[in-house]
Parts: C-alpha cells; sequence; structure tokens
C-alpha cells in the first residue's frame, strides 16, 4: 500500500533540488524561448491564424530537448554522488521512490510549461484565439511530455553520467516520435507515434484513444524504471533468469496496453471543446434521427480503405468516430455498416457499382513515391430513396453531408430544382471550344443529394408548377425568345436564382467566350472547310435589359470589379485584385449581410472576376445586399480590363486601377413589397458566375492553398432559401470561426492602403505622361494642317513623316514612362513590405522576449532570497570587515 507522506516527502525532496540552483531556471528560459521561436515565425505570420499549430508542429521535437535536460539527473546524480544506495534503504518501497520522482520530475515539466502560457496571452494581444482550442492543445503538450518524462527517467536509470543520461534520453524519446515514419501507411505503426496520437489536441479535441495512449506509455517506462532499480535485490545466480522472467512480464505488459489502445481506437469516445463545437453531433442532427420513421428505417454504408495517405488520416478517423456517434445514437431507425475496401477485393467491387468514387493520391514509402487509390464514401438508404456520397475530402462538411442525406432519404419526397440550359453548359455535353464532350459541372451532384435536379429548355415557356426553384447561370447568353421565357417566369414570381457575369472564366479561362460582350457561339455545321450558319445574335446584346428592368437593378455586362484586400499575406502578392475575397475583415461592416438567413456565419467567399449590380433609383422592390467588397474596390471598363487576341480576348495583366467609395454589390435578394408593381418576385442575383464553377468548388473539397471558402454554402443557402427549405443552413455554416491576427492586420492595413494609393497616383502620372506625348502628336499635326502657305501634297508629305516621328518618340516615350511606372511600383511595393515585415518583427520579438521575462524575474528573485539567507547564517565574526 502506498504511502502518500513517503512519496510526498521524495517529492518535495527532488523538486526543491532542481530549483536550488540557476540551471533549473535557464533550463525553463531557454524552453520557453525555444517555444516562442517555434510559435511566431514567419510562417505564422503568412497563416494569419490565431492559433499555436506552428508551436504544436515543432512541439514534439522541442520535447527531445527538454525532457532529458530536466530527467537526466534523477538517477544518474544519486548513482554518481553514492546517494542512491542511501536512498533506497529509507523506510520507503520501491514503487514509492519511483512515484516521488516521477511527480517531482512532471511538476518541474508542468512549471515550465505553466510559464509558458504567455504565448497565449500574447495571441489574446494580437488576435481572438479559441480558448477551448487553447486548453486541449496545452493539455496535449503536458500529456505528451508527462509520457516521455518516464521514458527520460529510464534512461537516467542506465549510467551514473548526467551527459550520457541527456543522450539516451533523446535516444529513447526519439523512438515514440520517429516511429511514423518508418511506415508512413501503417495503422498499427502510425497508432504507436506520438506525432499522430498528438495531432487531435491540436485541433480542439480531447479523444479518449490519445489520452489512453500516453498513459499507456508512462506505465511502460514507469515499470521499465521500477525493473532496473528492482535489480539490486537480484542475487548473482538470479540475474539470468529473473532478467527472462521480467522481460516475458514486459512484453506481456507491452501487448496488453498496444491491445487495450488498438481496441479503444475503433471507438469514437472524444470530448468537443472547441467553440463551435464543430467535432460533435448538433442538436439538429440528433433531432432529425429521433424522427425517422421506424417502418422506413435508414442504413449508411461506409466504404473505407484501411490504409490511408498521412493527410487523410484525420478525415478518416473523424468520418468513422462520426459514423460511431450515428449507430449509437439511430437505434433500430438507423444503422451503419462498415465495409473496409482493400484493393482488387469484392469490396472495391461493390464500391465501383455504387458509384464510390476513389481518389488517387501520391504518398511516399521507403524512399518511393507510389499512388495510392482510397475510398471513402458512403451511400445512405431507406426502402424510398438513395444518395451517394463518393468521397469525403479534406474540405468536405461531414456531419452536414450526412445529416443532410439522412434527411432526404428518409423523406417521401424531394424538392426539384431546374437548371436552365444556357451557354455555361451547366449540365455539360459536346463543347466546340473544348473539343469534346464535358462532364457535368460539380454542383449539379452537389445539389442531387438534395434535389430532384432537372434540365430546363429555353426555348418553350418554363412550366410555373414543375419547379420549387430554378437556377439560371449566364441568362444574358439567351436569345430574344429564350430570355422572354425567363423573364415571364420570374414576372410569375417564382423563386430564382440568377448568375451572370461579366468575364466568367470558368473551365480554364474556357468561359471567356460565354462573356455577355463576347459574340453567340456559332451553333455548328460547317465542317471540312464549309460555311458555318450564322449565329443568333443575343437578347438586348446580352445586357439582360429586359430581365434588369423587371428587377429594377443596374448591372452594367462588361464592367468588372477589383479590390485590394487579401486576408492571406502568404500569397497576396501573387493573387491579382479581380479576384475578391469577400470577407468582414476587408473592413466593410456588411460583407455579409448578417440579417440575411442566406449570408449571417458565413466566413469567407472568393469570386473571380465580378460584377457590380445597384438598385435602381424609383424602385418599388426590396433591394438586399448579400455580398459586397472592401473599401480599396473599384471598377474596371471592358476595354481595360480586356484586349483583341485573334479571334477571342484576352486578358489585361496590370490595367490602371482607380479606387472609388463605394462598397460594391455583387449579390443582392429581390423581392416584391405590398406596394409593388410585381408581385411575388422573388430572385437572388449573383454577378458572378465562376462562384459556383469547378475551380472553386475544388478548392473548398480540398482545402488548397489552406484556402476555407465558403462558395458552395453560399449557393446551397440561396437555393434552400428560394425553396423555403432552411433546415440545413445551420447545419451548413457549422465549421470553425475564422480566427486571424486582428493587431497585425490593424496596423499593417495602413501601410496597404498607402501602397494602393501610391500605386493609383503612380498610373495616373503615367496616363497624363502618355497624354502629353499624344497631345505634342496632335499639336504638330494641328500645325502642317494649318499652314496656309503649304499645298495639300507637300501637307500629306509633311504630315506623314511628322507622324512616323512622333509614331516613333511616341513608342520611346510609351517604353520609358512604363518603365518608370514599373520602377515607381516597385519601389512602393518594396518599401510598403518592408513597413509590414517592421510590424511582424516587432510582434514577434514581442512574443518572444516577453514570455521568458517571467521566469527570469523569478530566478532572480530566487537568487536573491537565497544570497539573502546564506548572509543570514554566518556568524558576524565571520564576515568580511570593512
Amino acid at each position: 500500500m502506498l504511502r502518500n507522506n513517503v512519496v510526498l516527502a521524495i517529492f518535495k525532496r527532488n523538486v526543491q533540488s532542481y530549483f536550488s540552483g540557476v540551471l533549473g531556471y535557464l533550463f525553463i528560459v531557454v524552453f520557453v524561448v525555444a517555444g516562442a521561436f517555434a510559435a511566431f515565425n514567419q510562417q505564422f505570420f503568412a497563416n494569419n491564424q490565431a492559433n499555436l499549430d506552428q508551436l504544436t508542429l515543432w512541439y514534439p521535437l522541442l520535447l527531445l530537448f527538454i525532457i532529458p535536460a530536466i530527467t537526466m539527473s534523477v538517477w544518474a546524480d544519486e548513482k554518481k554522488m553514492g546517494t542512491d544506495e542511501l536512498l533506497f534503504t529509507l523506510p520507503a518501497s520501491d514503487v514509492e521512490v519511483l512515484l516521488g520522482k516521477f511527480f517531482a520530475v512532471l511538476a518541474v515539466y508542468t512549471i515550465a510549461l505553466l510559464f509558458s502560457v504567455t504565448h497565449i496571452m500574447v495571441l489574446l494581444r494580437i488576435g481572438n484565439p479559441d480558448i477551448g482550442l487553447m486548453f486541449t492543445t496545452y493539455f496535449g503538450y503536458w500529456l505528451a511530455g508527462a509520457s516521455l518524462l518516464a521514458a527520460g527517467m529510464f534512461a537516467s536509470a542506465l549510467t551514473s553520467s548526467t551527459t550520457v543520461a541527456f543522450v539516451l534520453g533523446t535516444a529513447i524519446c526519439a523512438i515514440p516520435i520517429f516511429i511514423g515514419q518508418v511506415a508512413p501507411s501503417n495503422n498499427l505503426i502510425q497508432g504507436l507515434s506520438l506525432v499522430t496520437q498528438f495531432q487531435d489536441f491540436g485541433t480542439g479535441v480531447l479523444p479518449l484513444g490519445s489520452i489512453l495512449y500516453f498513459i499507456s506509455l508512462a506505465v511502460m517506462m514507469l515499470y521499465l524504471n521500477r525493473v532496473l532499480i528492482t535489480r539490486r535485490h537480484w542475487s548473482s545466480q538470479e540475474q539470468n533468469s529473473m532478467g527472462l522472467q521480467f522481460l516475458a512480464r514486459t512484453v506481456s505488459l507491452a501487448v496488453i496496453l498496444i491491445s487495450v489502445n488498438v481496441i479503444v481506437s475503433y471507438g469514437s469516445s472524444r470530448i468537443d471543446m472547441t467553440n463551435e463545437k464543430v467535432f460533435s453531433l448538433s442538436q439538429t442532427t440528433k433531432d432529425l434521427i429521433s424522427k425517422i420513421d421506424d417502418k422506413n428505417p435508414v442504413t449508411i454504408e461506409a466504404f473505407i480503405s484501411p490504409d490511408v495517405a498521412r493527410e487523410y488520416v484525420p478525415i478518416r478517423k473523424r468520418l468513422i468516430g462520426l459514423l460511431r456517434e450515428y449507430n449509437q445514437i439511430g437505434g433500430k431507425k438507423l444503422q451503419v455498416r462498415f465495409v473496409d475496401v482493400v484493393p482488387f477485393s469484392k469490396e472495391e467491387e461493390e464500391a465501383r457499382l455504387l458509384n464510390i468514387t476513389p481518389q488517387q493520391v501520391q504518398t511516399e514509402r521507403g524512399g518511393r513515391a507510389y499512388v495510392d487509390t482510397i475510398f471513402m464514401g458512403a451511400v445512405v438508404k431507406s426502402g424510398t430513396d438513395e444518395v451517394v456520397i463518393p468521397f469525403f475530402n479534406v474540405g468536405t462538411p461531414i456531419e452536414y453531408e450526412l445529416t443532410r442525406s439522412i434527411r432526404t432519404v428518409s423523406k417521401d419526397d424531394r424538392l426539384t430544382v431546374g437548371i436552365l440550359n444556357t451557354d455555361a453548359n451547366i449540365f455539360g455535353g459536346f463543347n466546340m471550344a473544348a473539343g469534346g464532350n464535358q462532364p457535368p459541372w460539380l454542383i449539379v451532384s452537389e445539389l442531387k443529394k438534395q434535389y430532384r435536379v432537372q434540365q430546363v429548355s429555353p426555348d418553350s415557356p418554363i412550366s410555373d408548377t414543375e419547379y420549387d426553384v430554378l437556377i439560371a447561370v449566364l441568362p444574358s447568353s439567351l436569345t430574344q425568345p429564350q430570355l422572354k421565357n425567363l423573364v415571364d417566369y420570374v414576372k410569375k414570381g417564382k423563386p430564382t436564382l440568377i448568375c451572370d457575369d461579366p468575364l466568367p472564366v470558368f473551365g480554364g479561362g474556357r468561359g471567356i467566350q460565354a462573356a455577355p460582350r463576347m459574340p453567340k457561339p456559332s451553333p455548328g455545321g460547317g465542317m471540312m472547310g464549309m460555311r458555318q450558319p450564322p449565329p443568333t445574335p443575343k437578347a438586348d446584346e446580352g445586357r439582360l435589359t429586359s430581365l434588369l428592368n423587371v428587377l429594377q437593378i443596374a448591372w452594367n455586362n462588361g464592367e468588372v470589379v477589383f479590390d485590394y484586400f487579401n486576408p492571406h499575406p502568404e500569397f497576396s502578392e501573387v493573387v491579382r485584385p479581380e479576384l475578391i475575397f469577400i470577407t468582414p475583415k476587408s473592413g466593410t461592416r456588411g460583407a455579409f449581410n448578417l440579417d440575411s438567413n442566406i449570408t449571417s456565419g458565413l466566413q469567407e467567399i472568393l469570386t473571380f472576376f465580378p460584377g457590380s449590380i445597384r438598385p435602381r433609383k424609383g424602385r418599388d422592390l426590396n433591394f438586399e445586399p448579400l455580398l459586397r467588397t472592401g473599401p480599396n474596390s473599384g471598377l474596371l471598363d471592358w476595354g481595360e480590363i480586356t484586349s483583341p487576341f485573334f479571334n477571342s480576348i484576352r486578358i489585361a495583366q496590370d490595367p490602371p486601377r482607380q479606387i472609388d467609395s463605394d462598397a460594391h454589390v455583387l449579390a443582392a435578394h429581390i423581392t416584391s413589397t405590398p406596394k409593388s408593381k410585381e408581385k411575388n418576385i422573388n430572385v437572388i442575383f449573383v454577378a458572378d458566375a465562376d462562384l459556383i464553377s469547378n475551380e472553386l468548388f475544388n478548392i473548398r473539397e480540398r482545402q488548397a492553398f489552406g484556402l476555407k471558402i465558403d462558395n458552395v454554402t453560399f449557393l446551397l443557402n440561396c437555393v434552400d432559401q428560394l425553396a423555403g427549405d432552411d433546415s440545413y443552413i445551420a447545419l451548413r455554416k457549422r465549421r470553425s470561426k475564422h480566427r486571424t491576427l486582428t493587431l497585425v492586420e490593424r496596423e499593417t492595413s495602413v501601410f496597404v492602403k498607402e501602397r494602393n494609393e501610391e500605386r493609383e497616383k503612380a498610373t495616373k502620372d503615367a496616363e497624363a505622361k502618355l497624354q502629353d506625348a499624344r497631345d505634342r502628336l496632335k499639336a504638330e499635326r494641328d500645325k502642317i494642317e494649318q499652314d496656309k502657305s503649304l499645298d495639300n501634297r507637300t501637307k500629306q508629305i509633311m504630315l506623314r513623316m511628322a507622324e512616323e516621328n512622333e509614331n516613333r518618340r511616341l513608342e520611346v516615350d510609351e517604353a520609358k514612362i512604363e518603365r518608370e511606372k514599373q520602377q515607381q511600383v516597385e519601389k512602393i511595393k518594396a518599401r510598403t513590405e518592408r513597413q509590414i515585415r517592421e510590424i511582424e518583427d516587432r510582434i514577434r520579438w514581442y512574443a518572444i522576449l516577453v514570455p521568458p521575462f517571467p521566469a527570469i524575474l523569478l530566478g532572480i528573485c530566487f537568487l536573491f532570497f537565497r544570497m539573502s539567507n546564506e548572509n543570514q547564517n554566518i556568524s558576524p565574526d565571520r564576515r568580511l570587515k570593512k
């Protein structure tokens, strides 16, 4: 039986011994400073996220330093000074001595970790971190360190040299840290990796399986410590037999612990500590499952590969965990079937027949590159319906996908969405520009998970009873009769989502041919040199005049919006201003309409070359803006943003931009009021068709470039709102809040604004100089033409010569002015970047120097009190006389 007073006495002795000198404080200071360097590096500012992801990334390596530093003297110093014999002759058992020393080093590590909590204080100063996430992150730090402390003690017990103990401790601690590198695709090996088990804590989750792993590792290493310190009881004759006996016990304990961990890892027990609770089932999901009809139960068949690439391990783990929660809550109403899909198996054939789409991922094993085929999809079905989720990607909202599918199959009927056939070719088909058949847009398969989706022909009057919502993408490409059918449908008060675009670039740029100001493509038919039939002109020359008159809005079909704001510093210089990020961080309070169910709760939307809409004066319809640009935005005319290129156009790389004072509206909800002439108008107009393109859909699915955009969420919210079914909207928005470095953004925004203003001034100066050059040419022409002493022939010769000379001079002047402008712009850019770097460096040094200050102050105070106590204990007659 353990005696707490004995354990406490040994605990106090070792803690006091550690802090009796300056070395203990020095280790804490170095630990905190090293953590600050890792946490607040340049990548931290580039990511612009108020979290400790960078520290979490480097923390396992940091443990390789701090753990051996704490534990190297635990047993080694006792052996070196011979106090181990005295220690074990005390009336204390081996276990009590072991636990006393372990709790002592754990206390030292905990104190060091508490001093590093100043990292969180720095985050609170420069941003708005999630406190729940900070708690789980630090709890993970504490557990990881606690488990390795026992390993460090084991290394110290092997030698009487503290230096050797430090080296051995680093080597032993490196085993659980780097074991995952040995077999990246092996689940068992990955389960033994400290880094893998450590990951969930950094996402705001307390996984009970990982907690058990760290406890098991600590127990295993403490048992090895006990074996070493009990060897002194073995007689020389028993050395071999006792060694084999304890080896068998150690292996048995390891097998038991590994087995328990493997069994527990298949469970889903975890605690979600994030502020938004995004890693646990919402009440909406639980209520939906409880309402499933017993006579029409739902089955989820999950086809999941047992081995996946490293980047998909967290997705697989979370998917399995959530599915087990669904299965636990569902009872007889909802059952989950897990299918392990291994290559070339019957399960793989079954998955492919059910349209479960595998993902090909390149991985590295043994220094060689391999392409793995990963299955991670599900089929949700009932007796009346079926929904296929082909693949759960990195950015797929798992709970939303599953809950939506469950509700879809458990209902007797689905609402119907009609998609109007336009030159956007949403449903795919043969495309002459691409030279082959094009698949349907990804948004079609997304809508089919919830609605019945049908193609709608604009060539005849559109039924006002068949569709719950109509989607029209690029209606500016319709002919006059087709547009009239759409306008008539809108006038009837039928819910309609319209997406048009002054400069569509979807399909890798193919969308430019469908721009409103481009001629309608030929319908084909002219093969082998034969003349093609002329295309039918676009209605209103692509201006949508008749539709805009009904909606009482203004939209210029050749006007493109730009915005200098970019919330992602890591690629702000390579993303042109016409790629607009819509987010409240831009400085526009109404970037997302907080009063609209469609946009409240959204965090970031990305648009490509969008247009701008505005309400007309004297309107009697309600105009509710949904998306707005930031204050550093403006408009570009068609002639400024494009230039002719063979039979098409190309986009100008650096057109002259001028910021205006407007926050331009990119999307709005237009509805009738009691005073409206047109009754029951219910239209959402989005001035960007690329917003729902495959390119942006893939960015959302894969979270490419680290972007977590809400484009698909916005579109689906629009459809749901128009259909009068908002049950998914709240669930769809459920994700972690985008928490940025607000202090850095606020201070750097001043310099970014100055850079934009000076860049505009440089552009204006260049334009003024060019205009002067053109005026000189005109003045020379006027002078010759007004000279009455010259006959017409001489005038023509002199005009031609003057024009040739001036054109040459103009070309030289244009090149010189453009070169001077670019030099000025580069100088402005370089100066602004230096100013931003200075702000980031100032904050970084603040974040690095402030955290260790409390530990340094405490060390100085301790040293002062120690010297004071030593002086008091010295006899006055032995003190130095002045």
